[in-house]
C-alpha cells in the first residue's frame, strides 16, 4: 500500500527527468506485460544509462492509471522534462522501443 502512495508523490518527479523515462503500465494478470518485461530488460540493457524504464502496476496505482487514461495493458508512455512523447498500447519489439527512445533522446 505504501508503495503506490510513494508512486503517486513521486512521479511527478520521476518524469522531470532531462532523460528519456519510459513508463509501463502494467498488471500482474495481463500476457502480454508478462511478455513485454524481458523486451524492456534488454532495451535497458541497450540503452543503459540513457534511458529510464519505470514499470506501474495499475491495479495498485488505479488514480494514476486514470489520470493517464490508460485503457489496456501494457501501455508504454515515453515522457521527458515532464513532457509525454510517445505512447502506445501493446507489445512492441525490442528495437523499435529502442529507436523510439533514441528519436526523442
Amino acid at each position: 500500500m505504501k508503495k503506490s502512495q510513494t508512486m503517486k508523490s513521486n512521479f511527478s518527479g520521476i518524469i522531470q527527468s532531462d532523460k528519456p523515462v519510459l513508463i509501463d503500465f502494467y498488471a500482474d494478470w495481463c500476457g502480454p506485460c508478462k511478455s513485454l518485461a524481458p523486451i524492456l530488460k534488454e532495451v535497458k540493457a541497450e540503452l543503459g544509462d540513457g534511458v529510464k524504464i519505470v514499470k506501474i502496476d495499475v491495479d495498485k496505482n488505479q488514480e494514476l492509471a486514470g489520470k493517464y487514461q490508460v485503457r489496456s495493458v501494457p501501455t508504454m508512455m515515453l515522457f521527458k522534462n515532464g513532457q509525454q512523447l510517445w505512447r502506445q498500447s501493446g507489445v512492441l519489439q525490442k528495437q523499435q522501443i529502442v529507436e523510439i527512445i533514441r528519436s526523442h533522446s
